[in-house]
C-alpha cells in the first residue's frame, strides 16, 4: 500500500528487454534507499513494482507484460522520469490516501490551464473508470494522490499547487501525455458489493 505522496522523482537508467517483459534500472534520486530491502515494493509512476536488486542509489525491477501493456511502463525509455514512493509502512502518516500501487488504466493529459500560481489539469479517462469518480474523492495520477474538484463523462478535473508540480513529474507532462489512473479503493470495493 502506499499513500500517493510522492517521495522523489528518479530517472530510468536502464531498460532490458526480457522476453515480453522487461528488467528496468530506476535511478532513485534523492529517495533514500537504506530501509529497502530485496523484494520490498516501491511505486513507479503509480505502479507497484517489486525491488529485485539494490546498486548504490539504484534500484532493479522486473516488470511483466501485462503490466507494461496495461501502463504506461511500456512506454518508458532511458532517461524519463518518474514519480517514487516506497510502500507505506503501519506507523506512517497517511498524507493522500490509500493507494494499492494496481493501475486501473491509461489516462490522458487532457488540458492546462493556469489558476492564479496553480494550474487546473483536465484529465479524460476510459470509460469503464469514470464512474468511479467522484467531486472530492480522490484519484491517483502517475503515483500522485489527488482531490477530484470536477467530473465529467470522459474525465475529470484536479488543482495541481506550485508544491506538486516542482516535486512531481508534472512539472514536465504536456497536453496529451499518458498517464497512469487509479481510482479509489473504495469506490471500486462498493461496486463489487452491489454485484
Amino acid at each position: 500500500m502506499f499513500t500517493g505522496i510522492v517521495q522523489a522523482v528518479g530517472h530510468i537508467a536502464s531498460r532490458e528487454a526480457r522476453g515480453s517483459d522487461a528488467r528496468l534500472v530506476v535511478d532513485a534520486a534523492t529517495l533514500d534507499l537504506a530501509d529497502v530491502a530485496i523484494g520490498d515494493s516501491i511505486a513507479v509512476a503509480g505502479v507497484c513494482l517489486t525491488v529485485v536488486a539494490i546498486d548504490g542509489a539504484r534500484w532493479i525491477a522486473d516488470v511483466s507484460a501485462e503490466t507494461l501493456a496495461r501502463t504506461t511502463l511500456g512506454a518508458l525509455v532511458v532517461g524519463d522520469g518518474v514519480n517514487l514512493e516506497k510502500a507505506l509502512r503501519l506507523a506512517d502518516r497517511l498524507g493522500g490516501h490509500l493507494v494499492s500501487g494496481h493501475v486501473d488504466g491509461v489516462g490522458r493529459v487532457a488540458r492546462i490551464d493556469d489558476d492564479g500560481a496553480s494550474q487546473r489539469w483536465t484529465f479524460s479517462v476510459p470509460a469503464a473508470l469514470a464512474r468511479y469518480i467522484a467531486v472530492k474523492g480522490s484519484i491517483c495520477v502517475d503515483g500522485t494522490s489527488l482531490t477530484v474538484n470536477e467530473v465529467g463523462d470522459d474525465g475529470c478535473g484536479v488543482t495541481l499547487i506550485p508544491h506538486t508540480l516542482g516535486a512531481t513529474t508534472f512539472g514536465a507532462r504536456r497536453v496529451g501525455d499518458a498517464v497512469n489512473i487509479e481510482v479509489d479503493l473504495v469506490a471500486r470495493y462498493l461496486e463489487r458489493l452491489h454485484a
